[in-house]
């Protein structure tokens, strides 16, 4: 049985995350330090909230460390939910300058809508339409509606890391990508099946 460690830095409930990778067959262990991350199969970062917050917490408990080993040395699949998506760019705006993980080139910035009718956070359901294929969206069809709650972005600078683009705003990348690493900024525990078919996808990487 596949064993996923999600990643909680106290800012949110990671109940349904887990909860959607047993449904998947999975077995979930939530861990708030190092504890666990070099016994798993799959790793899981989620989350809401702000940014330098989260990164002082992964830093505080070496679990930035620890992510490098496992994620990029030892490449054990990876996948960042909204925030921890966001934490995988090389810098973030969010309240403050704030250094992230790295791992994607770019740098996390506010939305900004492009009408009086968008409201930013950007809260609901969206379209994700592909820039090229990737075994996390298989079997599901470019242009599905998954549901989003953000008002920050990774603004992604290599076109070799971007999977997919969501139109709000100017349009945003709604998902990255390279080797075994991978970010959403949509949430797939919240997205009923299709965000469940992605979950599977990610189990089976």
């Amino acid at each position: 049985m596949k064993k996923v460690a999600i990643i909680d830095y106290g800012l949110c409930n990671l109940d349904s995350v887990a909860r959607v990778v047993e449904e998947c067959g999975a077995e979930a262990r939530i861990t708030g330090s190092t504890e666990g991350l070099d016994v798993a199969t799959h790793i899981i970062l989620p989350g809401v909230g702000a940014f330098p917050v989260a990164m002082d917490y992964l830093r505080e408990n070496r679990i930035d460390e620890e992510l490098g080993e496992q994620v990029v040395e030892n490449k054990i699949p990876f996948l960042g939910i909204c925030l921890g998506m966001q934490l995988m760019a090389e810098k973030s705006y969010e309240v403050t300058e704030c250094a992230g993980l790295g791992w994607i080139k770019g740098a996390v910035k506010r939305i900004e809508p492009s009408g009086e009718d968008q409201r930013v956070p950007h809260i609901g359901w969206n379209e994700v339409t592909y820039k090229r294929d990737s075994p996390l969206f298989e079997n599901v069809s470019s242009g599905k509606d998954f549901y989003f709650v953000h008002s920050f972005h990774l603004a992604a600078e290599n076109p070799d890391e971007i999977i997919a683009e969501t139109p709000f705003g100017a349009g945003f990348v709604s998902a990255v990508g390279r080797d075994n690493i991978f970010g959403v900024q949509f949430h797939p525990e919240k997205s009923q099946n299709i965000g469940f078919q992605v979950i599977k996808n990610f189990l089976a990487i």
